[in-house]
């Protein structure tokens, strides 16, 4: 088991920057690729990016290519997105996510359906005004 807490969301102008955190406990060893999702009301859950902590390895969207990072803290279960340029277009619920140990390979590929990940956060709002 896994357990998943976010924060850092909060309301922005369009513009501005924020930094969700992302905190793992449990069994972590195993579930090494994080990854971060967002959710807007009345659209699919879509991938933002992914980051395995067993070493190098990362994956974004396009959407948020160039203007995101996620990068691990040197506590090694957590992980944070942080997030510049935003738009209103980025508003949504944030959510983290773990895989369930997919492996380097999996946490790489760019594959974000939801389904692929066992574990969640109970997100956290992102609100990015014009």
């Amino acid at each position: 088991q896994v357990q998943l807490v976010e924060s850092g969301g909060g309301s922005v102008q369009a513009g501005g920057s924020l930094r969700l955190s992302c905190a793992a406990s449990g069994s972590t060893y195993v579930s090494r690729c994080l990854g971060w999702f967002r959710q807007a009301p009345g659209k699919e859950r879509e991938g933002v990016a992914t980051f395995y902590t067993g070493g190098d390895g990362t994956y974004y969207a396009d959407s948020v290519k160039g203007r995101f990072t996620m990068s691990q803290a040197n506590a090694k279960n957590t992980v944070y997105l942080q997030m510049n340029n935003l738009n209103p277009e980025d508003t949504a619920m944030y959510y983290c996510a773990a895989d369930g140990g997919r492996g380097r390979a999996f946490c790489t590929s760019g594959n974000f359906s939801p389904q692929n990940f066992r574990y969640w956060g109970q997100g956290t709002q992102v609100t990015v005004s014009s």
